[in-house]
């Protein structure tokens, strides 16, 4: 349930509330400079439009109350649009342009999870959407649409063009492969191996002519 815009339920439940305080300390060794805040679903046989503003404000209140937390460790809050077309029909944040609401100018809850086969799936212009919503983006995940596989299968998006737009927006975080291997994992990574040579970089991203 993430962390529960249900309507009708009020805040946060105090479960949910232990549960992100402990978030950090469960942390591995490395710091993590993010967590990914879960949204919630719209109520079982809920209509969506009924209960979207009650959700709305209840989901901001919890955004709120988490980012105070999250800030105390450095960290940022991630969220992340769920397509409610394939993946979860209930799923309450869908695209790219909900949760625009300040949440709090000091909150540190800056980041978005830009999962771009969500986003292709509910509103395409992935290019225009980068670049509108990048200041509020912390993480990016990749797939290919529709078949949610490695990103040089068959599909709809043009990954060369879409990793050179987030390099000439100034992208330096890490990119997620959140895909399904159409077969061996390490066979299906062919593609990064493919993409780093065609940039003039070695296997593992470095740059040639620094060896």
């Amino acid at each position: 349930q993430g962390i529960r815009p249900a309507p009708g339920r009020g805040s946060m439940p105090a479960a949910h509330r232990a549960g992100l305080r402990a978030a950090p300390g469960a942390r591995p060794q490395a710091p993590a400079s993010g967590i990914h805040l879960m949204a919630g679903r719209v109520p079982l046989g809920a209509d969506r439009a009924a209960v979207a503003g009650e959700m709305e404000t209840t989901f901001i209140e919890n955004l709120r109350y988490a980012a105070g937390l999250l800030a105390q460790e450095d960290m940022i809050g991630l969220v992340e649009p769920i397509n409610n077309r394939i993946t979860d029909p209930r799923y309450y944040l869908n695209t790219p342009h909900q949760g625009k609401a300040d949440i709090s100018p000091q909150s540190l809850l800056e980041g978005r999870r830009r999962d771009l086969f969500h986003c292709q799936i509910m509103d395409g212009n992935l290019s225009r959407n980068l670049e509108t919503y990048f200041p509020l983006i912390g993480h990016i995940q990749i797939a290919q649409v529709p078949g949610r596989h490695e990103p040089d299968s068959p599909g709809e998006l043009n990954f060369p063009y879409i990793f050179e737009l987030l390099e000439s927006l100034g992208y330096t975080g890490y990119v997620g492969c959140e895909y399904a291997p159409k077969g061996d994992t390490m066979e299906g990574l062919g593609w990064l191996r493919t993409y780093w040579e065609s940039r003039g970089l070695q296997h593992g991203g470095t740059n040639k002519a620094a060896q």
